[in-house]
């Protein structure tokens, strides 16, 4: 646009020296040179910048060498390039002038370039990937790798309560367990105090101490019930005729687990009370008798060793002496089952059938039988007289405080049955068919146990053995060592010669 302007005022300059008339090429020129000298002021931005006489060109190759792109595009910068716009003042002139000679500039005015045209070839030396103005964007060529690509954040990283609900289920878990075991053990709790209470009255009239801890040397009477866990409570019983102790377990169910809760609604459970009374060795006859449930029965009599020994046959009915369809009886010999079915016990037994699991009384009571995975021993298992009660609490699973209190009628039934086992006694054929048993058991168990325990001897002698040649060869006087040698073989050989003067013996006893 300078340069039009500079070259239409140059023409009138050179119109006006062919004029006719000097005096008006004076007044022409003025202006001229007016707007000559108003140019660098208004259209030169870098004379400010640049010292007088230097070239702006040079500048720019040196000084911004930096960020010229050696591999530009001469297209890309032809098309980059904004095209040359006309200037709107020129063209009347223009048109005016149209007829007349052409006018050539002056040598000097050659360097003078139009300011935005410089802009245009210095901008055009830069990389037009790094220097990018926002209009570029709409256009078609631009590149698309250089777009930024907003992500939808992932949900599982949003900041909300979705994100948290693995959280949530934990920590309502965990304060489920937590209120499912302090209120199970309350429960649990209650209901054991509940039952010490309506039966503490009936226990210490027939026990002198109750509820004995353990912990002290002397025996004292806490009268308190001992726990043993959240589920488990013990009571102690010590102090009476014809029996060593009794020990009362109360075994709730594990109100106080929250999986055991669970577990329950698919194979529903109720609770338990077991009594287990010690006897005296002369306070009971030798016998073995069980009542209960069939279902009881049947397992006592595979796991019970007593049972599975002197009660080979299957359980029997108890109709014949009133008893419900429910029970069954497991019995050594029929004068047994007829002295402890009473009517006073067939009253107990009759009127709480729903309550009763199991009645066992046996004198050769030593517990489960001995698994083979654990080995057979080697000597008969200790026995004791014992009487054993197990009492369901009515409920089903959900018992009251009242429900303990309907248990105290089969405490009396337990006292009872100690006072009335004492009493029994077998008649000669009854006593001595029970001894003929206890004698066949206990040849059966030495039968069985023949062989592991001639292994266990032969054993012990190995081990003499070796145990006597380890003492010879640490000997340090040798002949000290001969001697034991000698000695040693003196005593095999006469061991060897015994044998077989026995074996002689046998021979002639024969013959």
């Amino acid at each position: 646009m300078v340069s039009k302007g500079v070259m239409d005022i140059s023409s009138r300059y050179t119109f006006a020296l062919k004029g006719p008339t000097m005096h008006r090429a004076h007044l022409l020129l003025i202006p001229a040179l007016l707007v000559l000298l108003a140019l660098p002021v208004s259209r030169g931005r870098y004379n400010d910048d640049f010292d007088d006489g230097e070239d702006i060109t040079d500048f720019d190759d040196n000084d911004f060498a930096e960020f010229e792109d050696m591999n530009d595009d001469p297209a890309a910068e032809a098309e980059t390039a904004p095209p040359p716009r006309a200037s709107p003042s020129s063209q009347p002139e223009e048109e005016e002038d149209e007829d007349e000679a052409t006018v050539e500039l002056d040598d000097g005015l050659d360097g003078f370039e139009d300011s935005e045209t410089q802009d245009q070839d210095i901008y055009s030396k830069y990389d037009q990937d790094e220097f990018e103005v926002p209009g570029d964007m709409d256009k078609p060529g631009h590149s698309m790798k250089d777009r930024l690509i907003i992500h939808t954040v992932p949900a599982h990283l949003q900041n909300s309560w979705e994100s948290y609900y693995m959280e949530i289920l934990m920590v309502t878990g965990l304060l489920a367990y937590i209120m499912n075991y302090l209120i199970g053990k309350n429960k649990n709790s209650r209901l054991a105090q509940a039952w010490f209470n309506s039966h503490r009255e009936l226990l210490e009239s027939n026990f002198a101490l109750v509820g004995d801890d353990g912990t002290s040397k002397d025996a004292v009477s806490t009268g308190k019930l001992n726990q043993e866990n959240e589920h488990i409570y013990n009571l102690w019983c010590s102090g009476r005729v014809c029996c060593e102790g009794m020990l009362i377990q109360l075994k709730f169910l594990k109100r106080q687990d929250l999986l055991n809760v669970l577990a329950r609604m698919m194979r529903p459970a109720g609770d338990q009370v077991q009594i287990k009374v010690t006897l005296n060795e002369d306070d009971m006859d030798t016998f073995v008798f069980a009542v209960g449930t069939k279902k009881t029965m049947a397992k006592l009599q595979k796991e019970m060793q007593d049972l599975s020994e002197f009660c080979g046959d299957k359980p029997k009915s108890g109709a014949k002496y009133g008893l419900p369809d429910s029970l069954s009886i497991l019995s050594e010999m029929g004068e047994v089952t007829d002295g402890v079915m009473d009517n006073k016990m067939v009253h107990y037994i009759t009127n709480h059938a729903e309550k009763i699991e199991s009645i066992h009384f046996s004198d050769q009571f030593s517990g489960p039988k001995v698994m083979q995975e654990e080995g057979q021993p080697l000597k008969l298992p200790e026995t004791k007289k014992t009487l054993l009660f197990t009492f369901n609490v009515p409920g089903k699973g959900n018992p009251s405080p009242k429900d303990m209190d309907s248990l105290l009628p089969l405490m009396n039934m337990v006292i009872y049955s100690i006072d009335k086992v004492k009493k029994l006694r077998l008649n000669r054929e009854g006593k001595m068919k029970a001894d003929r048993n206890r004698a066949r058991v206990e040849e059966n168990f030495l039968k069985q146990t023949h062989a592991q325990r001639q292994e266990a001897a032969q054993t012990r002698r190995e081990e003499k053995k070796r145990a006597e040649k380890e003492r010879i060869m640490n000997e340090e006087d040798p002949e000290r060592q001969r001697r034991l040698e000698e000695a040693a073989q003196r005593r095999d050989q006469k061991k060897i010669e015994k044998k077989q003067m026995k074996m002689k013996q046998i021979k002639v006893k024969a013959m």
